[in-house]
């Protein structure tokens, strides 16, 4: 890790005490359906979508389903809440995708929010030849781990120390996948520096700016969208995201 990443502090508490608008955002979500059902349809490829940190598949539900009415195979992470690397939850996250990938017969899409972004791109790394892409919705894997707001809760929840990175099983975490990656970020983030959870652009690896809470952004209309339009791309024909025409109003450039 970078002497950067390490110096990286956590957001302010301005920006923490803001994250109560995810209730709003929320709401912006159900008023936006009408038009995020303008979004690509899928091939009906499998997509396993992971939770953050104290959270369970209840706040991917709504994500889950929207996905899933456009046309993708959806699940999710069936461990109930997200404690943390604990005995048993790699393991049955590998069978999980294993059994995801064989029962469909085709490559799984991994969508990870917080922790569970970090979860996505360890599998991918460990399992490539059954992963089809990786994307990560406010992850902090270029950061330390104190660079968040939530590294106490961490340690309380896993009984494991934040600086403990002996145990990412797939490698470095700041390391991208072999696959396709688009990690998804908001400078506005109140618990993840937003700097951790920016992917350098690469031949497949991108990032994609949103305006958006932390914990909102499991539910955030820009953010939903453009996880199904990165979904939406046939395997094989990868391209970076399109921020042209109206999209450019919504996704500012990351490297401004």
């Amino acid at each position: 890790m970078s002497a950067t990443a390490r110096a990286l502090p956590p957001p302010s508490k301005a920006l923490m005490f803001l994250e109560g608008r995810a209730i709003h955002e929320f709401g912006a979500f159900l008023g936006a359906l009408p038009l995020l059902n303008l979004a690509p349809r899928g091939d009906g490829h499998p997509v396993l979508v992971l939770p953050g940190l104290v959270a369970s598949d209840t706040s991917t539900g709504a994500l889950r389903t929207f996905l899933k009415g456009r046309g993708y195979a959806v699940s999710g992470w069936k461990q109930g809440r997200n404690l943390g690397l604990r005995d048993g939850v790699q393991d049955s996250m590998v069978e999980l995708l294993t059994q995801m990938h064989e029962t469909h017969g085709r490559k799984v899409s991994l969508v990870g929010w917080s922790l569970g972004g970090l979860y996505a791109r360890q599998l991918a790394k460990m399992m490539p030849e059954k992963v089809r892409s990786v994307i990560t919705l406010g992850s902090p894997f270029a950061g330390h781990p104190k660079s968040t707001n939530a590294w106490r809760v961490y340690e309380f929840a896993s009984g494991k120390r934040a600086e403990d990175t002996d145990e990412h099983f797939g490698g470095a975490l700041a390391s991208p996948p072999p696959v396709p990656t688009t990690a998804i970020f908001s400078r506005t983030d109140g618990v993840c520096a937003w700097q951790s959870c920016v992917e350098k652009q690469g031949v497949q690896a991108e990032s994609i700016e949103v305006e958006s809470s932390h914990c909102g952004m499991g539910h955030h209309p820009a953010v939903v969208y453009a996880v199904a339009e990165r979904l939406a791309q046939k395997e094989g024909q990868w391209a970076p995201f399109d921020r042209s025409g109206w999209r450019s109003l919504i996704y500012p450039d990351p490297n401004r």
